[in-house]
């Protein structure tokens, strides 16, 4: 059943508001090519009853706009993204995106599987990032507008082939992001594969609750259930260590300013240049559906829960923003102006078995549900 008007639309639509939409240049479908602007694709939204409205497109099943209203009832764009196509093209390719087949770092490209050596692009330093070039973020996606338990939908679908990008397997993935009346932004993922492979797959959107592009995020106070962080290396891959919170800048047991803790001296904050580590969540179970963090902007008043499956969440606070990405109505996206919380395994965990596993077989069904959960701040 239909929610949502879909035509050809313009990517102008990730600045507009919800109720103005603007048409400027058209996209095509025509499948897993190098995008250009000559390709297309659609906008879809949905929204809930409570003035949430969130705009994507299938190019990457990125998130170009997500309207959340503050404590005053305003609703406003939380998520940095781009007003026109060759932006989205040229610019950063993971504003928003859909992440896979693995989400995070891949040590040298590599990994052993079954006995098998498998070589990826190397598209970050020595390491594989987030899937390659040519990873989820950068494909067309078919998309679904759809109706679940009252809910507006969208269901996305892509077909990945054997080797594409250097990995192993014919997968299929479906992602749905549902809209709830209960303010969540469900995110559910699901994938199955003819041929033993790895997956990890995640959401890229950079949050900003005092709205985009409206100055950096250290104010934002943040809170993760985490007692241990993975350690990284120079290269920022896992070294294989989860050291303890405790007594370290990445204890963020309560709720904390982030700008209290980022500047502290602190030799894993050098390496990162910030926050750009994996967090291990507390679960009785490692597939249970618990909070995994909360962050809260007090000028807005606007709160968000993250809750996932998921065994870690890489919390990304911006670092390598510098003001060169010209984003929605001409702002400049400076050093620290958004926050990524990102659910997943642990980065290059098919070089760590003591890590969860990431392995999917023929015949298993890859899961994963996330929530981000909006609310304003209690006074």
């Amino acid at each position: 059943m239909k929610v949502a008007s879909m035509g050809i639309l313009a990517i102008a639509l990730a600045c507009s508001s919800p109720k103005s939409e603007k048409h400027v240049h058209p996209w095509d479908t025509t499948g897993r090519l190098k995008i250009s602007s000559s390709m297309s694709t659609s906008i879809h939204s949905i929204s809930n009853t409570h003035g949430i409205t969130l705009k994507m497109t299938g190019y990457g099943g990125k998130i170009i706009s997500l309207f959340v209203p503050d404590k005053n009832g305003l609703a406003s764009d939380i998520v940095l993204g781009y007003d026109s196509v060759d932006q989205y093209i040229n610019g950063n390719p993971y504003f928003g995106a859909i992440i896979g087949r693995y989400g995070n770092r891949i040590a040298d490209g590599t990994f052993t599987l079954q006995g098998k050596d498998y070589h990826l692009l190397k598209n970050n330093g020595a390491n594989a990032l987030h899937g390659g070039e040519m990873g989820f973020h950068n494909v067309i996606w078919r998309v679904e507008e759809v109706l679940l338990s009252g809910n507006q939908a969208l269901e996305l679908y892509y077909h990945s082939a054997d080797m594409e990008e250097g990995y192993p397997g014919n997968l299929n993935v479906k992602v749905t992001y549902t809209l709830t009346n209960q303010n969540e932004l469900v995110i559910d993922y699901e994938a199955t594969t003819d041929k033993t492979t790895i997956i990890n797959l995640t959401h890229h959107s950079f949050f900003n609750l005092a709205g985009e592009g409206n100055g950096n995020i250290l104010d934002h106070q943040l809170q993760i259930n985490a007692d241990q962080f993975c350690v990284i290396n120079s290269d920022l891959i896992p070294t294989g260590e989860l050291r303890s919170v405790s007594n370290t800048p990445f204890n963020f047991n309560k709720l904390v300013a982030i700008g209290d803790r980022i500047n502290q001296t602190d030799e894993q904050l050098k390496v990162g240049n910030g926050f750009d580590h994996t967090w291990v969540l507390k679960k009785n179970k490692i597939d249970d559906l618990t909070l995994a963090a909360s962050v809260q902007e007090s000028q807005s008043g606007r709160k968000m829960e993250v809750w996932t499956t998921e065994p870690g969440l890489q919390f990304y606070s911006g670092n390598f923003l510098d003001g060169t990405d010209i984003g929605k109505k001409n702002k400049k996206y400076e050093y620290r102006y958004a926050l990524c919380l990102e659910a997943q395994h642990f980065p290059d965990s098919p070089n760590h078995p003591e890590f969860p596993s990431t392995v999917l077989k023929p015949g298993e069904t890859y899961k994963q549900k996330t929530i981000y959960k909006f609310s304003v701040m209690k006074d």
